[in-house]
């Protein structure tokens, strides 16, 4: 059975008018280089081109999708929120307080759009329409709240999805796995006093929201021990992944034995990401994806989407998201990352990696006893 790609032109065009990195325009910062903002198209659309070179286009099922709309947004976000950035979108954009998510023109509609490709992978591979699937989103969902947009993200896609196809088809017990290098706090806030959703992030301690770990916030109400945030060291790498893997995301899954696995996909941890301080390599996504993809075969009838986040290098993200791609498909493509030999010789040394899984075992011992 194939495995399905969603995607969309206009996700691409979303903008966050004019900004340096992710700076406003003004006083100080100068006007920006050609990438400007951060969250540019350029990721993406070179991700999407480097598969089409790399020959693994035509071995995907490419789909778009209806955006996303009415009570399908409503079941997460409320309706002052949804009229007030459909409001300042039809007049021209801007940010809405107290959170940094600027947008453009035109961006509520994108939003809905790039919500509406990963409800429809969801809807796909629940109903055993499609083995796997990967949704090139844009803009990004996972630090969205219920009343408020934050961290580029103006809907929160994968819960919106996932509300939308329980409503259709029932209790689904759903793990989504978040290796974007940020917290998941939106997916977190979300579910946290849910059952029925397990949220595992594991992020760069402290980064963004800034000041945020998160190893002792476990859930709440229904939902308590469902919840499971990995923070690690800035700048522990490829290995630190590994045994974060070893240590909590595999016994987490086990024990919590989803109908589905979502895989929130930044590629922000990447060792020339400008918006973090990690060292992971595409071999370290390769691995991780290869792991999950095992695991959904044994746990929930191979049935895995993968959403794409955050992930701001236009020259890394395409490599690193091949590679998630290539443990999608179980292949690999002739393709090799210019980076990975310098990336594998700037690693961590061990007596760092020995300090990084110590704090992960400590961590496994307080989850699971």
């Amino acid at each position: 059975m194939a495995t399905a790609f969603y995607h969309d032109e206009r996700c691409l065009w979303h903008s966050g008018g004019e900004q340096a990195l992710f700076l406003p325009v003004g006083g100080y910062v100068q006007p920006p280089s050609a990438t400007g903002f951060a969250e540019n198209p350029e990721t993406k659309r070179r991700f999407k081109n480097l598969l089409e070179v790399a020959g693994i286009w035509p071995q995907l099922d490419v789909r778009s999708a209806a955006a996303s709309a009415g009570a399908d947004l409503l079941r997460v976000h409320t309706v002052a929120y949804l009229d007030k950035l459909k409001a300042m979108s039809d007049a021209g954009g801007g940010n809405i307080p107290p959170h940094f998510a600027p947008f453009g023109q035109g961006s509520f509609e994108i939003a809905c759009l790039s919500s509406g490709l990963v409800k429809q992978a969801v809807e796909d591979v629940v109903t055993g329409g499609v083995a796997r699937a990967y949704a090139l989103s844009r803009p990004p969902g996972h630090h969205c709240l219920p009343d408020a947009s934050m961290g580029f993200c103006l809907l929160a896609n994968i819960p919106v999805a996932l509300e939308a196809v329980r409503a259709k088809h029932g209790p689904l017990r759903v793990a989504v796995v978040d290796w974007d290098v940020h917290h998941g706090n939106g997916t977190q806030a979300i579910f946290y006093d849910r059952a029925d959703t397990l949220t595992i992030s594991l992020h760069q301690e402290n980064c963004f929201p800034p000041g945020y770990g998160g190893a002792e916030d476990r859930g709440a109400g229904a939902g308590e021990y469902t919840n499971l945030n990995i923070p690690l060291l800035a700048g522990c790498g490829h290995q630190a992944y590994l045994d974060a893997f070893e240590l909590l995301v595999t016994p987490a899954l086990r024990a919590f034995k989803p109908d589905l696995i979502v895989v929130a996909s930044g590629y922000d941890a990447s060792c020339v990401d400008p918006l973090a301080r990690m060292m992971a390599t595409s071999e370290t996504f390769r691995a991780m994806m290869t792991q999950l993809r095992g695991l959904a075969d044994r746990l929930c009838d191979g049935k895995i989407v993968v959403v794409h986040e955050g992930g701001y290098s236009d020259v890394y993200v395409p490599f690193c998201g091949l590679a998630v791609i290539e443990a999608l498909l179980g292949q690999r493509s002739p393709v090799i990352d210019p980076l990975l030999e310098i990336s594998d010789l700037q690693q961590p040394p061990a007596d760092l990696i020995a300090f990084q899984r110590a704090r992960l075992e400590a961590q496994a011992w307080r989850v699971f006893g």
